[in-house]
């Protein structure tokens, strides 16, 4: 896999193989060429690197052709936006706003104010890590996790804004509640992909 020119090749034991971006590359794009490639049974994509899960009994796949293939596939894409209500009733909510230095008004207006991209799916089935909030909110981890946090729970941690999906220990501070979302099921899987755009109005 050396001689296709990608930087920072680890395999993982014989059916998976881990490496670094090439520059510029649309991700979302990339996800979609490296599942499309015979062979592979999943991919991860995150800011920085890609995994490929593979049958190790059959052939390796050739990960060239999934960089060709993205290259050629992201001028095209098409940017799928998600306009979520957001009623901001979160336990944390206050805690960020003193953290801030702000009113809580101030805190739910620059939440608002900024378009998200999902720039990472994982932690659990359907969350996305929603990046970047402005820097004034970028408030850290709570110092202990809760136990439970209830499903559709809107949170900020560091960089990233998200909704948990699912209920779920975490550690994020809750700000609100998305209203009527739906962002995982069984059936149909997650509805916030890599590369989609997340907007957020008050609900």
């Amino acid at each position: 896999m050396g001689e296709q020119g990608l930087r920072g090749v680890v395999p993982f034991g014989d059916g998976a193989v881990r490496f670094e971006l090439p520059p510029g590359i649309a991700r979302r794009a990339l996800l979609d060429a490296l599942l499309a490639l015979p062979g592979v049974e999943d991919a991860v994509v995150t800011e920085r690197h890609a995994c490929v899960f593979f049958d190790p009994r059959g052939e390796v796949p050739v990960l060239a052709e999934a960089i060709a293939a993205a290259r050629q596939a992201e001028t095209a894409a098409a940017t799928v936006e998600h306009v979520i209500a957001v009623r901001y009733d979160g336990p944390d909510l206050e805690r960020v706003a003193a953290w801030a230095g702000l009113q809580v008004k101030e805190v739910i207006e620059r939440h608002l104010a900024r378009s998200y991209t999902v720039e990472v799916v994982g932690f659990l089935p359907g969350f996305a890590y929603l990046g970047e909030v402005d820097p004034a909110i970028a408030a850290p981890r709570l110092p202990a996790p809760r136990v439970r946090v209830p499903p559709g729970s809107v949170g900020i941690a560091g960089a990233r804004t998200g909704i948990y999906p699912l209920a779920s220990p975490g550690g994020w501070n809750l700000i609100g509640t998305a209203i009527g979302e739906t962002l995982f099921d069984s059936a149909s899987g997650a509805r916030l992909r890599l590369g989609d755009r997340v907007r957020f109005v008050r609900g």
